[in-house]
């Protein structure tokens, strides 16, 4: 058995989507100081990092991220590798058998854009029509190694919209590069925020 964290770690220097809050993270007391335990505090936005995208992100009435039951976000999951091109479209998406098939994680070389140190525009991305597809063969939970499933830049958000509209939960900001192509054991546990439209989360994919 081999277990894969695939989950970007947090720190100042963790590229962000544009416009999305900093990472601070402050030691407020510390046992070199002569202090009894070392307190931290944190600030991040609720998308930073490997994170959740609750419905409620794009939807006025969708279920919140401490909604989403947990056996959603916990079971056999299927890393399907995209090597080239910009978009994943549904003319790629036919190509793969999906029946049966629950959660969808998408490995790209994205998964080699963490190193940069800033978010990177130009990305791996789904389009309207693979999210279209992927609502229709009864996916409910969509995976991508990058800060968004829609491109950048963005003023629709159509495939956030189209996957969130139809209940799919997604998770972004996932590093794949040790993993390779098939089905895994997922265990996504975002943090249980109250009413929250997303939450970062640490993502664990057992071979």
């Amino acid at each position: 058995m081999k277990i894969y964290d695939v989950t970007v770690t947090l720190s100042s220097q963790t590229p962000l989507y544009p416009g999305d809050p900093a990472v601070v993270i402050e030691r407020k007391q510390q046992l070199d100081q002569g202090d009894l335990s070392n307190t931290s505090y944190y600030s991040f936005g609720s998308h930073t990092g490997t994170h959740v995208d609750a419905p409620s992100h794009f939807v006025k009435e969708g279920i919140t991220v401490d909604q989403i039951p947990p056996e959603w976000l916990i079971g056999r999951t299927r890393v399907i590798e995209f090597a080239s091109g910009m978009a994943i479209t549904a003319e790629h998406l036919q190509e793969h058998d999906l029946a049966d098939v629950m959660r969808v994680l998408f490995k790209t070389r994205n998964s080699y854009l963490w190193d940069s140190g800033e978010f990177v525009q130009k990305y791996v991305h789904l389009t309207a029509d693979a999210a279209q597809y992927l609502v229709e063969s009864g996916i409910k939970v969509v995976g991508i190694d990058y800060l968004s499933v829609d491109q950048y830049p963005c003023e629709e958000f159509t495939v956030h919209q189209t996957l969130l509209c139809n209940g799919v939960i997604i998770i972004e900001g996932l590093n794949l590069r040790e993993v390779e192509p098939g089905d895994y054991d997922m265990f996504c546990l975002p943090l249980k925020i109250k009413d929250g439209d997303g939450a970062p989360a640490r993502v664990l994919l057992r071979a």
